[in-house]
Parts: structure tokens; sequence; C-alpha cells
């Protein structure tokens, strides 16, 4: 061997003391630094654990190449199966239903998917499942739940979207919302709780109880950030009024408001569109399966979640009550970390859906 310059010599100590490169690299310095202190051929194999052979060819690349003989010369392992296109035609059959190439199922799964590839005319795609799970993933190709969606046929849906928009931006003080929540029944809801390790809390199984179902008429001040409601026992154009009522009582100044609310036939009566006209009301109509656009959806979800949720109600009564006492906490206490946590989440849910509106991906072009 060569005798190293000062250099090479330093930066040999430097990976063997260090340790921190790879065992290859660590022993073929080893090597050359037993080497260069006088060492014969077999001491050197026995203390680095190699061959002979393999310590005079370190030795000899050294002599030719200097300190790059530490860098190992992979060979590159087997010639790949799959070209690019290949991998292109597996990426477009893994995102396509499986009942469009013939095949009768409605999803794949990794060992059909698999199969198919290996017996598809025309085109034979040999790869091993683990390979091709390896390949969707580094493709960004993920086992996903199929969400449903609905267009909305309302020919007004635009205009009345904007028109919600609208006096949302200009006047938030006096924009309120309206909606129905429920059926609410009060047999045993399952839900979660805090309690010890494998021994979670247990509900009453009386799933069987005759006391029918209430509904929660919920409205929601927008500028002052206050949820208030009241049950009845159905939903309809008898029980609408009393609470636009209630919501005009809100701002007993006169000044015109603006009511967002669902277009069914229990909003939209004559009555109720004649007893708004002559109370400075206007109602906002959200677009037919465009119910996201109310703000008030976003709060049902923590009255779900902190009332009903994990709950034993013996009566419909009971189960008010707990509506209620809620609602004085949540008004208390509208910026608390959980409720604010909780409106995102329902948020999140109700707009997720094709053609957002509001909360995410712009609008495009019906698909």
């Amino acid at each position: 061997m060569r005798r190293p310059t000062d250099q090479e010599g330093q930066k040999l100590q430097q990976v063997v003391r260090r340790r921190s490169a790879s065992s290859v690299r660590c022993r073929r310095a080893m090597t050359l630094l037993a080497s260069v202190g006088g060492n014969r051929v077999p001491v050197i194999a026995r203390l680095v654990q190699a061959d002979e052979d393999t310590v005079r060819d370190v030795v000899h690349r050294f002599n030719e190449i200097g300190l790059a003989c530490l860098d190992p010369r992979w060979a590159g392992g087997r010639p790949r199966l799959l070209t690019p296109d290949d991998e292109d035609f597996v990426i477009q059959t893994a995102t396509t239903r499986p009942t469009k190439l013939g095949q009768p199922f409605t999803r794949w799964s990794i060992r059909k998917l698999a199969a198919y590839l290996r017996r598809v005319h025309g085109r034979i795609t040999r790869i091993g499942r683990e390979a091709l799970r390896c390949l969707l993933r580094r493709r960004g190709i993920a086992f996903q739940r199929t969400k449903t969606w609905k267009e909305s046929p309302d020919p007004e849906r635009d205009a009345r979207l904007d028109r919600i928009e609208h006096v949302l931006e200009h006047f938030p003080d006096r924009v309120f919302a309206f909606d129905e929540f429920g059926p609410l029944g009060i047999r045993p809801t399952a839900g979660s709780c805090w309690t010890k390790q494998g021994r979670p809390d247990r509900l009453p199984a009386t799933y069987r109880r005759t006391h029918g179902v209430t509904y929660f008429h919920g409205c929601y001040s927008v500028g002052d950030d206050r949820l208030w409601g009241v049950n009845h026992r159905c939903k309809g154009t008898a029980h609408t009024p009393a609470a636009l009522k209630s919501i005009r009582a809100a701002r007993p100044d006169g000044a015109p408001i603006y009511i967002i609310l669902d277009n069914p036939s229990a909003h939209t009566g004559a009555d109720i569109r004649r007893w708004a006209k002559k109370n400075k009301v206007e109602l906002c109509l959200t677009p037919t399966y465009a119910s996201w656009a109310n703000p008030v959806e976003a709060h049902f979800g923590p009255l779900r979640q902190f009332t009903l949720a994990s709950s034993s109600h013996r009566s419909h009564p009971a189960q008010t009550h707990a509506l209620h006492a809620y609602l004085r906490w949540r008004n208390a206490n509208a910026r608390h970390p959980d409720v604010l946590a909780a409106q995102r989440r329902e948020r999140t849910r109700i707009r997720s859906e094709k053609d957002i509106r509001w909360g995410g991906r712009p609008l495009t072009g019906a698909a």
C-alpha cells in the first residue's frame, strides 16, 4: 500500500472514529489504517472479518483512486421489470372502476388488481402485491371511502347563494338563521367519555320507547353568536311562525332583518311570506340540496356531540331540559375551544360535497 497523504490519513481516522458512515466505509477505512500500520493481509482479514482477497482489492483500489475506494460501487440490483409506461398503465387501471373493465365487483383489492394485471388481454404486467402496494403509495393513490353528493337542480341556485353571501358580508348584525334539528328520540345513544381502561361506561339497552320524537327548532343570531330554540312534537307551518317571531323580537328596533332558512313548503307558505313583508323580514332561502349554506347547520354538531351522544334521557322533558342547559352554557362560552372545534368539524362535514361554495375548493364547472 502506498503512503497516504496527511489529508487522507486524517480522513481515514475520522471515518473510523465517528462511525457515522456506513458499515462498508468504516470497514474499508479500518482495512487501510491496518495496512498503513504494517499488518499483513491475513491479520487484517481477521481484524475486519473479511476475506483476504477483499483486503487486497481495497488496498489496490486505494493505490489507484485514493479515498474514492471507500464508497461501494453497487451493481444496481435486478433490472426493472416495469417501464414508466407500465407504471402509468397500472395507475390508470387502479383508478378505473372494475365494472368498466368487465369485472364483477365495484372496487379493487391489491390481490384482485395484481391478478387482473397479469391476465389482461394484449398487455401482461407482472407485478407482486407488495410492489403494487408500494407503487400506488409512491404515486399518491390511497384507499379511501367513497362520498356521495347531490347537484342542486334549483334554477335560482347562484342568485340565492349570492344573496346569502351579500347579507352575511354587509349586514352581519342583522342576519339570523333558522332550521329544524331532529328527529330527537330518547332511546340511549352511544358516545364516548373518560373512564378506566377496559371498563367502558354502560348505557341501558332499552331501545323500545314509545314516547315518539321531537324536533328542535333552532334560531341563531350571526352578529351576536347566540343560539336558542324550542322543541316541538313535529315540524311544519304551525311551528315555524313562532320561531320566526322570536327572531323578530330579538331586534325590537324595527330595523330590517334577514333570516336564512331552507326552502321546504313549511318555510315558504303564503302566511309566512305575508308576515315577513309586514314586519320587514327578508327570507333568504337556501337552494335545494344546499343546506350547507345555512349558518345554523354548523352549530347542530356541537349540540349533537355534547347533549345527545352518550345520553339516556328518561323522557322528552328531561331531554329538552338538557338541551336548554347546554344552550345557556354555550351562549356564555361561545368562544370556548371545544365549541369552536366541534363547529369546525361539523362545518367540514356538511360542506364536504361537490361544488362547494364556501370553505375550500373554488367553483368549477359541474363534472
